[in-house]
């Protein structure tokens, strides 16, 4: 092998590894994030959690990026450890799959439909196929499928090249004699570990073993214990993703790596002691990809029909591991908040859904610190202002956090749809933290009139519980419809809105009369103003939720033109709408 073949199998290598990515990338698109929901929704069953963790993960290629997708969804709350046990132990399964496939490189026949069926013969016709899809369509499924065919065929070209390139090793005494001191079990364990730690993925070391397999020089004693290595090495991906996570999370990374640990133990001890009393004569044979595939398959199944029963007992492990500190309850985050994990930005669609849910929960926040705010114009109490103090202060919280997540995720490559939804939590999340703002002040009036013992007249007190009445409406209808994306429910704000606008005028007229008239002060006035306009606020921040929800899916964002047309004197449903709401909210 000259230095020439040595470049040719690392681009082969590099081929591979680049085609891998891009499949799994493709598949995550292409599922839109169904996947993950399964994975979420379905893991009740211990069963039912490995057929699921081993169907996801054969279907997106990685059983890296299922185990950290499940150490997200625990430390994120969706998922209990207990739940995620199953998924672990299916996704080892699952990625075997890779390695059946991988193993058609093996085939040799003169056959037509025999050859046809080899990865070399019929990757290049998906891999065309890819490319003019990507060239000619210009719908994002499609353009899903062709990233999935091309990234297979890039993938078959890379295995196919690396083989091709490392088989004048067989010829290479110094390279044969590597290889047999890997006969050693744990040499032979702890190469395959580090490969695979290295390349972040148990199905490409996998893979490069297979490839290896074209020299003759690789036999099954040498490959079974690098085997065994690879399945350890594939925890570190896990183990890293649940690096600064929750306590459980870590625990969910360390079950993945205890269940590979154990059963590498318990196969090592139980296939060498049969060894040792019964020789097998299949050691000394040279491996093949298919017989690498068999055997990494048969570890995976045995491992999980073995260890499945003691799940229970892997958790606890864990729990061993990573124990409750004495003498203080865990701090933690605010649950939702964790639901915007960094892990699900590798899944953009998931992760557009989690901040949408956050940002409802947002929206929640400011909804209760209104009420609560208008609440105590007539009915101070203590525990309920500072309650308006801490939510406002949560929802500050969530804007931050949100934010920051949302651009991260902007940057990400997403669906149209999925962008379109991202536009709209980026709009409506500002609206969602000034209506809190707004409470506060609300709440900050109140305050300042119970402190100086004033109080509204009368008439002034039920014609600002009629605006307030409206203002809860309106913002009640803004949030369910952005919750809901009810274009319906959208278009019942902005008559509402009107009519509070309205409301505001006259509450100002007759306080300017109650004040010539002698029936009102100066400062109460002061406090009255500060109020509506802060209501008044409220309902303008109302309106752009709507209008956010009305303009979701289109092409241009234009409040104003969408605002103007709704508005429009001949839009004769909008000007009934207001007529409605006028006669509910009439002041006395």
């Amino acid at each position: 092998m000259d230095f020439f073949d040595f470049l040719t199998m690392a681009g082969g290598l590099a081929l591979f590894l680049y085609g891998m990515n891009m499949l799994g990338e493709g598949l995550a698109k292409f599922s839109g994030g169904r996947f993950e929901r399964v994975l979420e929704r379905l893991t009740g069953n211990p069963f039912k959690a490995v057929l699921l963790g081993a169907g996801v993960t054969a279907v997106i290629q990685s059983s890296s990026a299922t185990t950290v997708m499940v150490v997200g969804f625990v430390n994120s709350g969706i998922m209990s450890l207990r739940q995620a046990v199953g998924v672990i132990m299916g996704a080892n399964v699952g990625t075997t799959v890779t390695s059946w496939i991988l193993g058609l490189t093996g085939i040799d026949s003169a056959s037509f439909l025999v050859r046809l069926c080899k990865p070399a013969s019929f990757s290049p016709i998906l891999a065309v196929t890819g490319v003019g899809l990507l060239l000619f369509s210009r719908r994002d499924r499609l353009k899903n499928v062709a990233v999935i065919l091309v990234g297979f065929g890039i993938l078959m070209f890379g295995m196919d090249t690396m083989s091709n390139a490392v088989k004048p090793l067989a010829q290479v005494p110094e390279f044969t004699g590597i290889l047999t001191r890997f006969s050693n079990p744990v040499l032979g364990m702890l190469a395959g570990l580090l490969l695979t730690a290295i390349v972040q993925s148990s199905s490409a070391s996998v893979g490069i073993l297979q490839a290896l397999c074209a020299t003759g020089a690789v036999g099954y004693g040498a490959a079974v214990p690098i085997i065994m290595g690879q399945n350890i090495g594939t925890c570190v991906t896990a183990l890293l993703s649940g690096a600064g996570a929750s306590k459980n999370a870590k625990r969910a990374a360390l079950v993945h790596l205890y269940f590979n640990v154990i059963g590498t133990i318990l196969f090592m001890l139980g296939f060498y002691g049969v060894n040792a009393f019964w020789p097998l004569a299949f050691l000394e044979e040279a491996a093949t990809p298919f017989g690498i595939a068999a055997v990494h398959s048969i570890f995976n199944l045995g491992a999980t029909v073995c260890l499945l029963p003691f799940s229970g007992g892997l958790v606890k492990l864990a729990c061993l591991t990573i124990r409750e500190e004495a003498g203080r309850a865990e701090e933690r985050e605010d649950e939702i908040l964790q639901l915007l994990d960094p892990r699900f930005l590798e899944m953009p669609a998931y992760a557009v859904e989690q901040s949408r849910a956050v940002s409802v929960s947002m929206a929640g926040l400011a909804e209760e610190a209104l009420g609560l705010s208008t609440g105590l114009l007539a009915d101070y109490r203590q525990e309920a202002a500072d309650r308006v103090t801490e939510l406002e202060s949560r929802v500050d919280k969530f804007e931050d956090q949100l934010g920051s997540y949302l651009m991260q995720l902007g940057a990400r490559d997403m669906k149209e749809e999925d962008n379109s939804i991202l536009t709209v939590v980026l709009h409506c999340m500002g609206d969602f933290e000034r209506i809190s703002d707004h409470a506060r002040n609300v709440k900050e009036a109140a305050e300042e009139m119970h402190g100086k013992e004033l109080c509204f007249s009368e008439k002034a007190g039920k014609e600002l519980e009629i605006l307030a009445a409206a203002v809860r409406e309106s913002l009640r209808l803004a949030l369910r419809s952005y919750a809901e994306g009810d274009r319906k429910l959208a278009g019942q704000v902005e008559p509402l809105e009107e009519v509070i606008d309205e409301l505001n005028r006259e509450i100002r007229k007759r306080h300017i009369r109650r004040l010539r008239k002698g029936k009102c002060t100066v400062e109460l006035g002061f406090l009255l103003s500060d109020i509506t306009t802060n209501l008044e606020r409220v309902a303008d921040h109302c309106s752009n939720i709507a209008l956010c929800v009305l303009q979701e899916g289109e092409e241009e964002f234009d409040p104003h033109a969408c605002l103007e047309e709704l508005r429009a004197e001949d839009n004769m449903e909008f000007q009934g709408k207001v007529m409605a709401c006028r006669q509910r909210y009439r002041l006395p």
